[in-house]
């Protein structure tokens, strides 16, 4: 099973990272495209309560069903956010929906962004602009997300290993707030600063 490696941080200057991206040779994989993801579980969050996702994600164009869980045996590596990532694209996404549905899944969870991927042929980094905030992710082995943050420097104090639900939940506990996905529609977005 495909164990995926990544860390999250948070962007201050989306502008000066894509030039910091393209000084250290990487390249535009993915111009930025908007993303919508939705998680599936049981009405009582018994895939939650596992640590696992169950998601449909539609972006760029495709659509992809992804199962993501905690590995068996946990690296002892805890700097790094670690999980067994299974992955597929998919025709029709709303027929998969309609389908978790009709099984007893139910859609648990939101979230949006606006997705830019660079790739420097050995790993990723993705720009997401979120509701939330711009937060960066590195995903590759551990080994090349130390040397790429470093080169970015991006101090390992500043390593997120949460994932977007998580930060969410974290966000809407420091701002009081009763959305319920991490969606455009439901966090009001402040103006454009003049």
């Amino acid at each position: 099973m495909p164990i995926e490696t990544e860390i999250k941080f948070r962007v201050a200057d989306l502008a000066a990272l894509t030039k910091q991206l393209e000084a250290a040779g990487f390249r535009l994989e993915t111009p930025r495209s908007f993303e919508s993801n939705v998680l599936y579980d049981t009405p009582d969050r018994q895939m939650r309560a596992r640590t696992e996702i169950l998601r449909i994600r539609s972006y760029a164009g495709r659509s992809t069903l992804t199962h993501k869980r905690l590995p068996n045996d946990r690296p002892g590596d805890d700097r790094h956010k670690h999980r067994v990532e299974t992955e597929t694209r998919i025709a029709d996404g709303g027929a998969l929906a309609e389908l978790f549905l009709s099984l007893g899944l139910v859609a648990a969870f939101c979230y949006e962004k606006w997705r830019t991927e660079w790739t420097d042929g050995e790993g990723h980094c993705v720009i997401d602009e979120t509701p939330i905030g711009n937060y960066a992710e590195l995903e590759g082995s551990s080994a090349w997300i130390d040397r790429t943050a470093a080169r970015l420097g991006v101090d390992p104090a500043q390593y997120v290993t949460l994932s977007y639900g998580r930060l969410f939940e974290a966000w809407r506990e420091e701002h009081a707030s009763t959305a319920q996905d991490l969606t455009f529609a439901a966090i009001p977005q402040p103006p454009p600063a003049r």
